[in-house]
């Protein structure tokens, strides 16, 4: 079950893993790579995530979906081509 973002228990996390769903394994490295880094660097946007109890502290358990995927590598495309944009 997913939990909501809470930042009490993001300040205890002590382990973080990402769970890729099998339906994602033809998923190249270098997306797999950039979809868990934004969704490490905002844990918040992620839409399954769950914390899991541990002896010292939290386990932060992020489960990539069809939409994260799709939010990310659409922000870094938007960013991207704004950047190649020319400046009016």
């Amino acid at each position: 079950m997913a939990n909501e973002y809470d930042p009490y228990r993001e300040a205890l996390v002590v382990e973080k893993i990402f769970l890729w769903p099998k339906e994602f394994d033809h998923q190249p490295q270098d997306i797999r790579n950039r979809v868990e880094h934004e969704l490490d660097a905002h844990p918040q946007r992620a839409e399954q995530l769950a914390y899991v109890r541990l002896p010292v502290g939290f386990r932060r358990e992020i489960t990539i979906t069809a939409s994260d995927i799709e939010r990310v590598l659409g922000a870094s495309h938007e960013t991207s081509e704004a950047a190649r944009a020319p400046a009016n």
